[in-house]
């Protein structure tokens, strides 16, 4: 286990990882620089795109928290770069842990373990979670614009039900699958996933209450609400763990 942790956060996994992100931050001051001097040449006013880099800005620090605290969890079993890079690009925090964790029994651990882990199984959990995310780059990539102009392009003409059909069903699969592992953690004598998927849903319906309830001052929590659930879930399991709970 040991050598596997030393690899997993050799030189090399940190400049890989390292690359791959500074690459990623230059395309994103490439084109805000684009951006900017597009926004001058139409004639824009300059005070309100300054106003909105700078909302754009304080939109992006907080909700990266949840962010941060995902690569801090996954650290210990998988070591810093490899969470690091696939938090850092294109992912979520609820995918990745759960691909890892997939990918981890697959290759016969028992759970997510710095205890269990082996250099198949890293390697197993590794391609898992960076194959895995590629496709949606591509399709964007090579099919994009036909995808916008065959749904995307009938929302104006009240046609795109099917669209909002697909999308609803794949969310409400996405959440029932969640729960689903929640109950079979249940069945296996652990309560904590169940307990946390429920603090987190509770939390996320307040939040969601406080910035539909039409009062300006909760109106900021629309873009916050879900990086302060997963904050609170991820405090509870913290809680629950401490007071014995499994």
């Amino acid at each position: 286990m040991d050598d596997v942790f030393q690899k997993a956060g050799s030189p090399v996994m940190y400049g890989i990882a390292a690359a791959v992100i500074l690459f990623v931050m230059a395309m994103a001051v490439f084109f805000m620089v684009k951006a900017w001097r597009e926004g001058i040449r139409i004639g824009m006013d300059r005070q309100k795109m300054r106003k909105a880099v700078t909302s754009s800005l304080t939109f992006t620090l907080i909700p990266s928290v949840g962010i941060l605290i995902g690569v801090i969890a996954l650290s210990g079993s998988l070591g810093v770069p490899v969470p690091w890079l696939r938090l850092s690009v294109i992912g979520a925090l609820h995918y990745e842990t759960m691909a890892a964790d997939v990918a981890a029994k697959a290759a016969g651990l028992t759970q997510l373990s710095a205890g269990e882990m082996t250099a198949s199984a890293f390697v197993s959990i590794f391609t898992v979670m960076t194959i895995g995310i590629i496709w949606g780059g591509a399709f964007c990539i090579f099919g994009l614009k036909k995808y916008q102009k065959a749904v995307l392009g009938k929302v104006s003409d009240g046609q795109n039900q099917w669209g909002q059909i697909l999308f609803n069903a794949m969310f409400i699969g996405m959440v029932c699958a969640y729960i689903g592992v929640g109950f079979a953690d249940l069945a296996k004598g652990s309560a904590v996933s169940l307990a946390v998927i429920a603090v987190s849903a509770l939390a996320m319906a307040l939040f969601t209450r406080l910035h539909q309830s039409g009062k300006s001052r909760w109106r900021w929590l629309e873009s916050f609400s879900l990086s302060f659930a997963m904050v609170i879930g991820m405090a509870s399991a913290v809680l629950l763990s401490y007071m014995g709970v499994k």
